[in-house]
């Protein structure tokens, strides 16, 4: 079953934007087979439906200096709603923190957090982290090497879709004529 109504020929779109979203209309269409102005029909539904949530450009962080990369785990004092909204808040003001996940078992939250140096680190966190409000306990971990990094998200197959849709479909359950004997 697809989400929220996407056929086969969506998947497509979404996984070419996927690869590269600066890609013009009329390649989009020639990749997905469809025309041009179905093609944008569909790729403005995405958009206005909320499946296309934006468009960015990946920056290589090595090449502009954040070439440090440190997951943090924080666990509050007290998990009470206005702790959670005071730590969420002051985090979402912060460029370097990438990832912020509200998390089940030991921490609290677990940030991603690039800088370019580990003094850069250490500022981050004395000077804000260990500063706001309700932060209990702080633990870092670096990362030595990115093994893997990707944004695409996993999509159905669209020929999986396509079969998945054929089957659903009133057309393709024809009754059967019986024979007279």
């Amino acid at each position: 079953m697809l989400p929220q109504g996407l056929d086969a020929i969506d998947l497509k779109i979404l996984a070419a934007l996927q690869a590269d979203a600066r890609v013009a209309n009329v390649e989009l269409a020639r990749k997905v087979n469809l025309s041009p102005s179905p093609c944008l029909a569909r790729l403005r539904a995405l958009e206005e439906g909320g499946i296309v949530a934006r468009y960015v450009t990946l920056l290589d962080a090595k090449k502009l200096g954040l070439t440090v990369s440190v997951l943090v785990q924080v666990t509050l004092e007290r998990q009470v709603e206005k702790a959670l909204e005071v730590f969420e808040r002051a985090v979402l003001e912060r460029p370097e923190v990438m990832e912020c996940y509200l998390m089940t078992g030991d921490a609290d939250y677990l940030l991603r957090v690039v800088v370019p140096e580990v003094p850069a680190f250490e500022r981050f966190i004395l000077d804000f982290l260990s500063r706001v409000p309700g932060v209990g306990n702080i633990k870092s971990s670096f990362a030595l090497k990115q093994v893997k990094y990707q944004t695409a998200l996993p999509l159905p197959s669209p020929h999986a879709a396509a079969a998945g849709s054929a089957t659903a479909s009133p057309r393709s359950r024809r009754p059967r004529r019986s024979r007279a004997r």
